[in-house]
């Protein structure tokens, strides 16, 4: 197994590609190691010395270190729990609640908010081992959650403000605004 290496707008954070799928169904983040009980590989990577967050992708696994660790010490250590996990055949998450699921609910305006989100925005932020999430709209104001390589990024205020408010301005005169929540 080979599993190639990708580095992201935010030093804090590497993108690993195992060559397979890792969700089949949405992405999971981990903000530490009390959320990753129902991950046995966010588990194991969480016991690597270091590991601050761990975002599941489509077909890449992104893991953010401690500002105070290096990747040349971390990187080869994550890359055998990844390689191990795999070759295991164990599941990649064993409750379905950790998946993150949209809500359907909404009306126009909200909805339209949420297809330039999935199709425009999410896969722009998955090449750079991120996702965005839709958490609401409220008085023009749309609320994302930014996770994986974007969560700390030191460009996530500019891509949340400049990229992604401008074009949903653009295609959604009732937005005035794009805000970040936790």
């Amino acid at each position: 197994m080979f599993i190639q290496t990708e580095s992201t707008p935010n030093p804090a954070t590497l993108k690993f590609l195992p060559g397979r799928a890792v969700m089949h169904n949405g992405t999971a983040n981990f903000a530490d190691v009390s959320d990753s009980q129902g991950s046995p590989l966010a588990l194991s990577l969480f016991n690597v010395e270091g590991v601050l967050g761990v975002f599941l992708g489509s077909d890449f696994i992104t893991v953010s270190k401690s500002p105070n660790k290096e990747w040349d010490v971390m990187k080869p250590l994550i890359l055998g729990v990844i390689m191990e996990h795999f070759q295991s055949d164990r599941p990649v998450i064993e409750e379905e609640q950790k998946v993150i699921a949209e809500s359907t609910t909404g009306g126009e305006v909200v909805e339209q908010i949420k297809e330039l989100i999935n199709t425009r925005v999410r896969p722009a932020v998955a090449q750079d081992g991120g996702d965005i999430v839709y958490k609401g709209f409220e008085d023009g104001v749309v609320y994302l959650h930014m996770q994986g390589a974007c969560a700390g990024c030191p460009s996530s205020t500019m891509t949340l403000k400049h990229g992604i408010e401008n074009m949903l301005r653009h295609y959604v005169p009732e937005v005035q605004e794009v805000r970040a929540v936790e």
